[in-house]
């Protein structure tokens, strides 16, 4: 299946993602989640790219917490769900009745939107697929931990962002990060 999923991305992208894997087989695997965030309304192309992002990321290792719901979320835990990644939704509500269906894990927190800030405060860095006001305030959030945050498809603009235009650069971009971050002279998140 890995290598099926690694057939659709860029070189450079597979290789990227290449590098993490192999770190993600490792002992100095990464435990902490990235976090997928994005809307509930999404258009097409934020649903396909969430998907995408997802199902590359859960392929080379890494697990994902999102808010559990639809749109982005949902979108990005099918991608991950289909490559046999773990995917843990933190749900706004007291219930999991409307979690979507391809989380590994759903915590219903009773928070409502406050969930926003465990998500942030969950993840070694986010990825945000578009976006409004919720996507916001878990970026501004993050940055506010110090946490890398990478964006892509009208993902609301925040100084202190990586933004990018398309996919491909962003996964080669997280899954870049991802592949140094901890080991000696690499970035530490959340000092």
């Amino acid at each position: 299946m890995y290598g099926v999923i690694l057939n659709e991305w860029s070189a450079v992208a597979r290789h990227a993602l290449d590098r993490l894997a192999a770190r993600q087989a490792g002992p100095s695997r990464h435990v902490t989640p990235v976090g997928l965030i994005g809307p509930r309304e999404a258009s097409p192309a934020q649903l396909y790219a969430a998907q995408r992002i997802g199902e590359a990321l859960a392929a080379a290792g890494i697990a994902l917490v999102c808010g559990g719901k639809g749109g982005v979320m949902e979108a990005a835990s099918a991608g991950a769900s289909a490559a046999g990644g773990i995917v843990i939704g933190l749900l706004p509500e007291e219930h999991a009745n409307d979690a979507n269906p391809h989380l590994s894990v759903a915590l219903p927190t009773g928070l409502g939107i406050t969930r926003n800030a465990l998500i942030a405060r969950a993840s070694i860095c986010l990825v945000a697929v578009g976006g409004g006001l919720g996507t916001l305030s878990e970026i501004a959030l993050g940055l506010q931990w110090r946490k890398p945050v990478f964006t892509v498809l009208d993902a609301p603009a925040v100084p202190g962002t990586e933004r990018f235009d398309d996919i491909d650069a962003l996964v080669v971009a997280v899954a870049t990060w991802l592949s140094v971050t901890g080991l000696p002279g690499g970035d530490h998140p959340g000092k």
